[in-house]
């Protein structure tokens, strides 16, 4: 559905580059997901891919269609879901919904049913100039379905949205992945791109440092720990060892078999663990 070869941007144009000499490639059905802290080059590359940033070197295929010159039938089969809301605040919801299902040449999702989907029902005809931040990022999550599209660019989805609201969205995200779409998710958040993609990239100042799935990442960059608690002397005493290390095997081997182990748990370093590691910067 994507594929990227070569991909530079300057926005001077004077030989600084936003992004320089990006690379990948994203299957149809697959979410990809492109990882970094602010600034890395996230929303540029996500600009290039769907047409609101030229194409000024590189070549980039998006379902189907070469950037350099994409075609108006390209936008009836992506949809786009901006971190920054970009509503009309003039317009209701329900009137904002209207408004942007007459510029798609192909059939459209119920705009009422959309605002069901994700909590705006009830105020589907108060002006969105009244919402709040997070009511604005669900309106916009919301107008990004309207086409049902194939290829779904998702920019910190669940940004600035209570834990709740939030995991409903992620649901969303799910169900439209299980019906068959390609999504291209741009977060800083690794938790959440470790719930939802296949692969992930890994971008910063620009360049890409490694492309892979979530689990291969833990598998080669995590080390292989158990964190046990035991009883011990009237109380509990907390151990992490390695499955490695020959001498914290024995230890492991030797409380099992004390039977004073109370509880064990496995561990495995977190995306943002391994990004830190990877690239030597953290993501604020």
């Amino acid at each position: 559905m994507v594929k990227v070869e070569g991909l530079y941007h300057s926005y001077a144009r004077d030989g600084r580059y936003a992004v320089e000499d990006v690379s990948f490639a994203i299957a149809k059905g697959e979410t990809f997901g492109f990882l970094g802290p602010s600034g890395a080059g996230k929303s540029t590359t996500q600009g290039v891919l769907t047409g609101l940033l030229q194409l000024q070197k590189g070549a980039v295929t998006v379902a189907g269609h070469d950037m350099r010159k994409p075609e108006r039938s390209m936008f009836n089969r992506i949809g786009v879901s901006f971190e920054q809301s970009n509503v009309y605040d003039k317009l209701t919801a329900l009137e904002n919904l209207e408004f942007y299902r007459k510029l798609f040449d192909v059939e459209t999702l119920d705009p009422m049913e959309l605002l069901k989907t994700v909590g705006l029902d009830h105020v589907a005809r108060k002006k969105a100039g009244e919402f709040s931040k997070g009511m604005k990022h669900r309106l916009t999550f919301a107008r990004s379905m309207l086409n049902r599209p194939e290829l779904w660019f998702l920019d910190e989805p669940t940004t600035g949205l209570d834990p709740a609201i939030a995991s409903e969205i992620k649901d969303i995200i799910k169900k439209r992945k299980e019906e068959g779409a390609t999504i291209f998710l741009t977060t800083h958040n690794m938790y959440i791109a470790d719930e939802l993609c296949d692969r992930v990239a890994f971008i910063i100042d620009g360049k890409i440092k490694l492309v892979d799935s979530p689990r291969a990442l833990k598998l080669r960059y995590g080390e292989k720990l158990v964190r046990i608690d035991a009883r011990w002397e009237g109380g509990t005493r907390s151990e992490t060892l390695s499955f490695v290390d020959e001498k914290d095997r024995g230890r492991i081997k030797a409380l099992v078999d004390s039977g004073s182990v109370e509880t064990m748990h496995t561990l495995e370093a977190t995306l943002e663990e391994i990004f830190i590691k990877v690239t030597g910067r953290g993501l604020a």
